[in-house]
């Protein structure tokens, strides 16, 4: 009868790992690969971000919008829709932070949106820089945000944009490549017509792969 128990633990034991186990996506970019993990407690965001990768809608499009130490977005389809159509509700969650290489849903402002709904579509990674208790001080003044200790700690070490936390849905986070993030962000830029910020020569998203499939 014992046996019996732990072999029904294990199986459970396996079965959860399986459950948790989080997708990973390369971006192949013309300035080299990121690979980033989707949280699975994101589930609308990871699944539609899945479903519009299956579709090729980010394949040759490009990072549209990058300001160095903030982010680099992108989102848009080759042949320059930038919205499909349709919002996803935001799924906040306070364990996932702007830190350094995370991925998050862009949006429209709060003015059209007070929901803070995602876009369809677009999305940004983190760059960011480290920062300072002033900083922090700023934040709980300007923008009424407090931070923990240990979020202040990553913050200060790795960098990020904490100003966004709780109001941009964040669902997952760069696992390999962040390197390319700093390449992508440092490149130059310009104003184009009414958008601001576009990459003086194209950054282009070739391809995202959904690995381990």
């Amino acid at each position: 009868m014992k046996k019996i128990f732990l072999i029904i633990c294990l199986l459970i034991g396996i079965a959860m790992q399986a459950q948790e186990k989080e997708t990973q996506v390369r971006i192949k970019t013309n300035m080299g690969d990121i690979v980033v993990k989707l949280y699975n407690d994101t589930p609308l965001h990871r699944d539609n971000f899945i479903k519009l990768i299956n579709e090729g809608w980010y394949n040759n499009s490009p990072f549209h919008r990058v300001i160095k130490d903030f982010m680099i977005q992108g989102g848009g389809n080759a042949d320059g829709r930038q919205d499909p159509g349709y919002t996803i509700p935001a799924e906040f969650n306070k364990k996932h932070i702007h830190k350094k290489g995370a991925l998050a849903a862009a949006r429209q402002g709060d003015q059209v949106n007070p929901q803070k709904a995602s876009s369809g579509c677009q999305f940004y990674i983190v760059q960011g820089k480290p920062q300072t208790a002033r900083d922090f001080t700023n934040y709980a003044m300007y923008y009424d945000k407090k931070f923990s200790e240990e979020e202040k700690a990553v913050y200060s070490t790795i960098g990020g944009t904490p100003f966004l936390d709780n109001d941009y849905t964040v669902f997952g986070e760069v696992v390999e490549g962040l390197e390319v993030v700093d390449k992508i962000a440092g490149v130059e830029t310009a104003t184009r017509g009414y958008m601001q910020n576009v990459p003086v020569k194209p950054v282009v998203i070739m391809s995202m792969e959904i690995l381990g499939k």
